[in-house]
């Protein structure tokens, strides 16, 4: 097992120095000039060269590539050219939303996915497979932006159970708990907007891999020596059965932290995503080359969990074979 978490550290390593020279050399090459996005279409060409300079942008590219690698690992991401402010700082605030979202919609995923795939599993080619396919299958082609705007109308503007958007953050003056339910009201709708989908998907990766379970004869052994169904289902064919469904749990819990921009723009909510769609927007590329690479850097590392993961769920798994 040593070894394995040594070849997978390197492995990690590796891949965010790649990662580094991909994000800013991409970055480099787009076209448009942040000094003169900064001081206005008809600035004087004298002033947009002294904004550059100010700003480091005369530097050789390897230069400012390193000076940007020995900030990071010093934990210093730079000023923001927009804003003025600690890029760390406008990130922090970003992930006090992104990240909770995210896991409340990857917990909402896992409970709806894992319960639908091992019933319609357990109910093979009859009536309630049938049924949840369907609808699995209807979550998938439908847009979470628009699921999101139904949400809002139902539990918003009919029902008004919710708010329809907005984020105050995590205010704790009246006690904790009361703290953290007034903000994950305002993160429940989009959670759900974003789990539908996710759900779906997983739903059927999971029946996948439950009926390919069944078939084996670890199963008959357990039902001849008279496990109820039940008990044999949650308690032996799931754990075989979740190798490639944590794998995928993966790669989705990575999708949810880089891909709620749409659904944070539905509901007008200051995440990470609306960051990075505003910096664009700026030509900001010290916070878009900053949070591109936080989001890159959180993909490898919920891979890295994930391979660790496989020998503890499944004991047949050997770590150097993983």
């Amino acid at each position: 097992m040593g070894f394995f978490l040594v070849k997978r550290l390197l492995t990690l390593i590796i891949t965010l120095v790649a990662t580094s020279v991909i994000v800013f050399a991409v970055l480099e090459i787009l076209p448009g000039n942040a000094a003169q996005v900064l001081m206005g279409p008809d600035a004087d060409p004298a002033a947009v060269a002294a904004k550059a300079v100010e700003l480091g942008l005369d530097q050789p590219a390897l230069g400012r590539y390193l000076h940007w690698i020995a900030g990071l690992l010093r934990g210093d991401m730079g000023l923001s050219y927009a804003y003025g402010s600690s890029v760390s700082e406008l990130i922090g605030e970003r992930l006090q939303l992104t990240v909770p979202l995210a896991v409340l919609a990857m917990a909402l995923t896992a409970l709806l996915a894992l319960v639908v795939g091992v019933y319609a599993a357990s109910q093979h080619n009859r009536a309630g497979d049938t049924g949840l396919m369907a609808l699995a299958q209807l979550g998938i082609a439908v847009p979470n932006f628009w699921f999101a705007i139904l949400l809002i109308l139902l539990f918003s503007v009919k029902l008004q159970w919710f708010s329809a958007g907005g984020f105050d953050g995590w205010i704790f003056d009246d006690g904790v708990w009361r703290g953290l339910w007034d903000g994950l009201q305002a993160l429940i709708l989009p959670a759900v907007a974003l789990a539908v989908v996710q759900a779906a998907i997983l739903a059927r990766f999971t029946r996948s891999a439950v009926l390919e379970v069944l078939r084996e004869d670890f199963v008959r052994t357990a039902r001849a020596k008279g496990l109820s169904r039940r008990a044999t289902l949650w308690g032996h064919v799931l754990r075989n059965a979740m190798i490639p469904v944590i794998t995928v749990m993966g790669l989705q819990f990575a999708e949810l932290l880089a891909g709620t921009i749409v659904v944070e723009s539905v509901f007008y909510l200051p995440g990470l995503g609306r960051l990075i769609f505003q910096s664009i927007a700026n030509r900001d590329l010290i916070v878009v080359r900053n949070c591109v690479m936080l989001l890159a850097g959180m993909v490898v590392v919920v891979n890295f969990i994930v391979d660790v993961l496989y020998a503890a769920i499944d004991p047949r798994v050997k770590a150097s074979e993983i």
